[in-house]
């Protein structure tokens, strides 16, 4: 008799870069994650672009509806088990179209509310640990759960490069490190969701 061969559950995770610029670092950082997720049973990756967003306005608003770009990235939101966010350093706090996308995807109903999160930065300096600070406190009220370790912080201007010149990841020690964070959302999404004990 064959042994039965339980199936990983499958998890879900939409990808958000909260830079527009598109050789920017953490772009490079959310194709790698899309590429390393392959690897990885049951983890599925899908990079939601958040450039066609209208800056945040309730007039924009109807009866329980939204702008066709919202109501459509909300919907991939709301769809996704988890939420990955590449997250680089302004002014000491997250970029201001990553603030856009999640004011939007918080309006109500919250369709952020109870998904795992993870956080991965390339900035210069600290690497972007200010940043990934300020979006944990925000997703306090979003009801966001994070996963505390490992952490990604990438300083990418410090040599060696890491990123070719089209932002591409190219860094194998990197990509370990990346695929660290991703398979903890994976276990976490699904402790989360009750389908695997800790």
């Amino acid at each position: 008799m064959e042994a039965v061969v339980a199936e990983t559950p499958r998890v879900k995770v939409a990808a958000l870069c909260g830079s527009l610029r598109k050789g920017s670092y953490n772009r490079g950082l959310v194709r790698s994650a899309i590429e390393l997720s392959k690897s990885i049973n049951g983890l599925e990756i899908e990079y939601i672009d958040i450039e066609p967003l209208p800056m945040l306005n309730t007039d924009l608003e109807g009866e329980g509806t939204f702008p066709t770009a919202v109501e459509a990235f909300r919907q991939k939101i709301k769809e996704a088990d988890s939420i990955l966010f590449a997250s680089p350093e302004c002014n000491y706090s997250v970029s201001a179209p990553l603030k856009n996308a999640i004011d939007w995807a918080s309006r109500p109903p919250n369709v952020c509310a109870d998904k795992a999160a993870a956080i991965v930065s390339a900035s210069g300096g600290s690497g972007g640990k200010r940043s990934q600070y300020h979006l944990r406190q925000i997703g306090v009220f979003l009801d966001l759960h994070f996963i505390n370790k490992p952490e990604f912080f990438l300083n990418a201007r410090e040599p060696p490069t890491k990123f070719d010149g089209n932002g591409n990841l190219v860094d194998e020690s990197v990509k370990e490190k990346l695929k660290e964070i991703l398979i903890s959302l994976h276990a976490f999404t699904l402790r989360l969701q009750g389908k695997l004990e800790k």
